[in-house]
C-alpha cells in the first residue's frame, strides 16, 4: 500500500496535460475496440483460433467486449486506472501472441505492443492529478 501511495505522489508531481490527453486516448482506443468487437464477433473469433486449444473460447469471448468497454470508459475518466489496466493486461498479452502464433499483421501487432506498452506505463504511473481518482481523493 505504500508503494501505490509513494508512486501516486510522484505522479501527481510530475503530472502534465500531455500524458492526460495520452491516457484518455488509450481509454478511449480501447473501448472502440471493445465496441468493434461487440458488433464483430465473428472477427474475435476469428483473432482467437490460434488460442482455442490454450483457453476456453467461450471465456475468452465473453472476457474480452466487457474488459475492453468498462475498462476503456474508466480509463478515460481516470476511475480506478490500475486496477481497469489490470484487466487489460492479458487481453493485450493475448493480442500481442495471436499475431506472433497466428497469421503475422505487422499493423495490428504494432498496435498491441504500442497499447500494451502504454497500459504499463499507466499501470505504474497511475491516473495521475487530472483524473477523477485525484478529485474523489481531494474531496476528503
Amino acid at each position: 500500500m505504500d508503494n501505490i501511495k509513494h508512486l501516486n505522489k510522484w505522479a501527481n508531481a510530475h503530472t502534465y496535460y500531455s500524458l492526460d490527453i495520452i491516457r484518455i486516448g488509450l481509454g478511449a482506443f480501447i473501448f472502440y475496440k471493445g465496441m468493434y468487437f461487440m458488433s464483430h464477433s465473428l472477427i474475435l473469433a476469428d483473432l482467437i483460433e490460434p488460442l482455442k486449444n490454450y483457453v476456453g473460447e467461450i471465456i475468452l469471448l465473453h472476457y474480452v467486449v466487457p474488459a475492453h468497454l468498462i475498462g476503456g470508459i474508466l480509463i478515460v475518466f481516470g476511475l480506478l486506472t490500475r486496477w481497469a489496466i489490470i484487466a487489460q493486461i492479458p487481453v493485450l498479452i493475448g493480442a500481442v501472441l495471436i499475431n506472433l502464433l497466428g497469421e503475422m499483421n505487422a499493423l495490428n501487432l504494432m498496435t498491441a505492443s504500442i497499447v500494451l506498452l502504454l497500459s504499463l506505463f499507466f499501470l505504474i504511473y497511475g491516473s495521475g492529478k487530472h483524473s477523477a481518482d485525484y478529485y474523489l481523493k481531494m474531496e476528503k
